[in-house]
C-alpha cells in the first residue's frame, strides 16, 4: 500500500474508522477491517455544566474529575458517530448525573499499555476556548521540512505508542548542547543523507555507500520566535572534521580520527554518525547545535505525497536524464518520486553545480511551507494520519528527541514562527585555490564570519520590527545621558565564558590604557554567559555609560540591578565577560542587523521563485 492510500479501508476515511471493542470497552481506530488495532485514546470529554469548580458534587475520586489533576482522562464516543453497545453490557453501565451518558462502573479511563501524559500536558474539564482552523494550521507551520515532521508528530497523539515505535534515534555522543530549551534560541542541524535506504531508492546515491551528509542546513530560531535562519552548508566544502567520540551500534565507545576533507564525509564515511557532523558544524561555525535530525530519500517522497503535493515553478523546460526530472516551464504540483527528482536535480540549474541545486532546494522548502499554510492539511484527520506516519518513519533523531512528546514540545516552539521571517542563505564560499580543476570549495573568510556572528547574537536576517524596536529602546534608555569620568568608574571583572586569563587581561587594559584605576579582578563567575553583561545600580548609571562606551558594549548588555561591594567593601559595578569576549579592547557590540550584501544573498520562505 503506497503513502497515498495508506490508512484507508476501501473508501472509508480513517477519521470514521472508530470501532467499539466490546471486550475492553475502548474505541479503537481500525486502519483495516481484518483485525483489531491497538486502543486509541478518544477525544477528552469537556467539563460538565453542573457542579462547582472542582467538577460538581457528583464527581468521585478516580472518575476523571477536573478537580483532580492526576485523575485518569475520560472517554467519549468517536467523533461524529453513535456507537451501539451490546445489550449484555448495558447492565454494567450507569448514567452520570452531569451528562446522562453511559459509563462503565469501576473501569479505569486510562489505557493500561499507554504511559499517562505528564500533568502539564492534560486538559481540565472546562471547555477550552476554540481557535479557528486557520490559527491551528499556523500554530503547526514552521520553516523547513523538519517543521512539517514535527508538526505532524504532534497530530499523532491519537496513537501515541504506535508513533513512538516509528521513531529511530541515535546518540548525540555529547556533541550537542543537551537539547533545546524553551526560553532560549534554538539551533537544529537538519541532515539529508544519500544513503540508499527504502524501497525504490536503489538508483540513487553511491552504490554500496554508507551515505553522506548530502544536504545540510543549520536552522536557527530566535529566542523570541519572531524569526529564523536556515544556513545551507555545501556538501563539497573542504573543512576540518574533528576527532569524533562515538557510541557504536554494539554499545562500545570509539573515537573516530579526524581529517580534512569534504563536508559530506562527516557522516557515514569511516563509521561516522550524525554526532560527527554536529561536531564538524561546531568546528566550522562556532555554533553548537541543540539537536539533529536526519532524513533519507523517503522523507521527500512520503511527506510530499502526504500533503497532496507541492507547487513549484520552473523558468525553463527541464529534462534531466540523470534525475529523470521532465517538466515544462511554468507551475507544477509535484509529489513522491517526482518531488525527489526535483530536489536531487543538479544538471538542470544554473552552472549545474551543487550551489545552484542548494538554491532550488531552498525554494522547494519554501513552497512546502506555503502549501501547509494555505491548505487544510493540518485540519484534515486523513492527512494528519498520513503525515504522522510518514514523518515519524522518515526521520532519525538524536537521543534528546526520542519521543513524540519531545518532538511535540519542539514543534510548538517552531510553530510560533511566521514563514515570512524564515530566511534561507548559503554559507559564502569560493573555489578551492589548491585545485586546478574546480571540484570543491572553501569558506569565504571575508563574508562567512559575519553570518556566524549574526546567528550567534540572535540577529534576524529579515526585517522584524518587534526585535528592532526592542533593541533600539534598550540602547536609547541605557546609553544616552551623562558619562562619569573614567577615574570615577568602579568595577569588578568576572570571567564568565572568555578564555582563561580574560578577567586579568581586561583589568590591566582598563587601568593602564583607559584610566579606569578602580577596577579589580574578581576571578571566575558562577555560571557561563553567552554574552558579556554589565550590572549596575541606578545611582551608577553615569559610570555604566562611561564603561559601556569604553568597552563598545551595547545597551542590551547593560543590566540595571542592585549595587554590590568590591574587596574593599565599596559599592561597585559587575562586568561579567561572556563567550562573546574576543580580547581586551575588542568592541563588544554585536551586529544589530544583516549587511546589505547578506540581505541580497537571502531569500524568504513566503516568496515564490522559479527554479532556473
Amino acid at each position: 500500500m503506497d503513502a497515498q492510500s495508506r490508512g484507508r479501508g476501501g473508501d472509508i476515511d480513517p477519521a470514521d474508522q472508530w470501532v467499539l471493542n466490546p471486550d475492553t470497552g475502548d474505541y479503537e481506530l481500525r486502519l483495516n477491517h481484518s483485525a483489531p488495532q491497538r486502543p486509541v485514546p478518544s477525544p477528552r470529554r469537556p467539563r460538565s455544566s453542573g457542579g462547582g469548580p472542582d467538577g460538581g458534587a457528583g464527581a468521585k475520586k478516580g472518575s476523571g474529575s477536573a478537580g483532580d489533576p492526576d485523575a485518569p482522562r475520560g472517554r467519549t464516543g468517536a467523533p461524529g458517530r453513535t456507537a451501539e453497545r451490546p445489550a449484555g453490557r448495558r447492565a454494567a453501565e450507569r448514567r452520570t448525573p452531569e451528562r446522562g451518558t453511559p459509563e462503565r462502573e469501576g473501569t479505569s479511563r486510562r489505557r493500561r499499555d499507554v504511559p499517562e501524559e505528564p500533568a502539564a500536558g492534560r486538559r481540565g474539564r472546562r471547555p477550552a476556548k476554540k481557535k479557528s482552523k486557520a490559527k491551528k494550521a499556523l500554530l503547526w507551520t514552521g520553516g523547513t521540512m523538519a517543521f512539517v515532521v514535527l508538526a505532524t508528530a504532534v497530530g499523532g497523539y491519537l496513537y501515541l505508542e504506535h508513533l513512538n515505535g516509528n521513531i529511530n534515534s541515535v546518540s548525540d555522543d555529547g556533541a550537542s548542547t543537551g537539547g533545546f530549551q524553551k526560553d532560549k534560541a534554538i539551533n537544529i542541524l537538519l541532515i539529508g543523507t544519500d544513503k540508499r535506504t527504502g524501497s525504490g531508492n536503489e538508483g540513487y546515491g553511491d552504490a554500496g555507500s554508507a551515505g553522506h551528509a548530502d544536504t545540510t542546513l543549520l536552522l536557527h530560531v530566535s529566542k523570541d520566535r519572531t524569526n529564523a535562519t536556515a544556513l545551507s552548508i555545501p556538501r563539497d566544502l573542504i573543512v576540518d572534521i574533528p576527532d569524533c567520540p562515538t557510541r557504536m551500534e554494539d554499545g562500545t565507545e570509539k573515537t573516530i580520527p579526524g581529517s580534512r576533507g569534504r563536508f559530506n564525509t562527516s557522516l557515514g564515511q569511516n563509521e561516522r554518525t550524525p554526532s560527527c557532523t554536529m561536531r564538524t558544524v561546531t568546528e566550522l561555525t562556532g555554533i553548537t547545535p541543540d539537536n539533529f535530525m536526519v532524513a533519507d530519500f523517503n522523507a521527500v517522497k512520503t511527506l510530499t505525497t502526504a500533503v497532496g503535493g507541492v507547487e513549484v515553478c520552473l523558468a525553463e523546460d527541464v529534462n534531466d536524464k540523470d534525475s529523470k526530472l521532465n517538466l515544462s516551464a511554468g507551475t507544477h504540483t509535484i509529489e513522491g518520486e517526482e518531488a525527489l527528482a526535483f530536489v536531487r536535480t543538479r544538471h538542470a540549474w544554473g552552472n549545474q553545480g551543487d550551489l545552484d541545486r542548494i538554491k532550488v532546494q531552498q525554494q522547494f522548502l519554501g513552497a512546502l511551507m506555503r502549501q501547509l499554510k494555505s491548505s487544510d492539511t493540518l485540519t484534515s484527520p486523513t492527512k494528519m494520519v498520513k503525515l504522522a506516519e510518514a514523518g515519524t518513519e522518515a526521520l532519525t533523531v538524536d537521543s534528546q528527541l526520542d519521543s513524540i512528546n519531545k518532538l511535540k514540545d519542539l514543534g510548538l516552539e517552531l510553530g510560533k514562527l511566521n514563514i515570512k521571517n524564515l530566511a534561507f542563505i548559503t554559507l559564502p564560499v569560493k573555489d578551492n585555490p589548491a585545485e586546478t580543476v574546480r571540484a570543491t570549495v572553501v569558506v569565504d573568510d571575508a563574508k562567512a564570519p559575519e553570518i556566524f556572528e549574526l546567528i550567534k547574537n540572535d540577529v534576524s536576517f529579515t526585517e522584524v520590527k518587534q526585535q528592532e524596536k526592542k533593541e533600539k529602546a534598550a540602547v536609547a534608555a541605557r546609553l544616552k545621558g551623562t558619562k562619569a569620568p573614567a577615574s570615577d568608574v568602579r568595577v569588578r571583572v568576572l570571567n564568565g565564558g572568555g578564555p582563561s586569563g580574560s578577567a586579568q587581561e581586561t583589568v590591566s587594559w582598563l587601568q593602564l590604557k583607559e584610566g579606569v584605576s578602580k577596577s579589580e579582578n574578581s576571578g571566575n563567575a558562577d555560571e557561563t554567559l553567552e554574552k558579556t553583561t554589565l550590572e549596575y545600580a541606578p545611582d551608577q548609571a553615569a559610570q555604566a555609560r562611561r564603561l559601556a562606551d569604553i568597552l563598545g558594549l551595547s545597551g542590551s548588555g547593560m543590566k540595571p540591578g542592585e549595587s554590590v561591594t568590591n574587596s574593599q567593601g565599596l559599592p561597585t559595578m559587575t562586568l561579567t565577560l561572556g563567550e562573546d569576549f574576543k580580547g581586551a579592547g575588542v568592541p563588544l557590540t554585536p551586529p544589530s542587523k544583516a549587511s546589505d550584501d547578506i540581505k541580497k544573498s537571502t531569500s524568504t520562505a513566503d516568496k515564490v521563485e522559479c527554479a532556473q
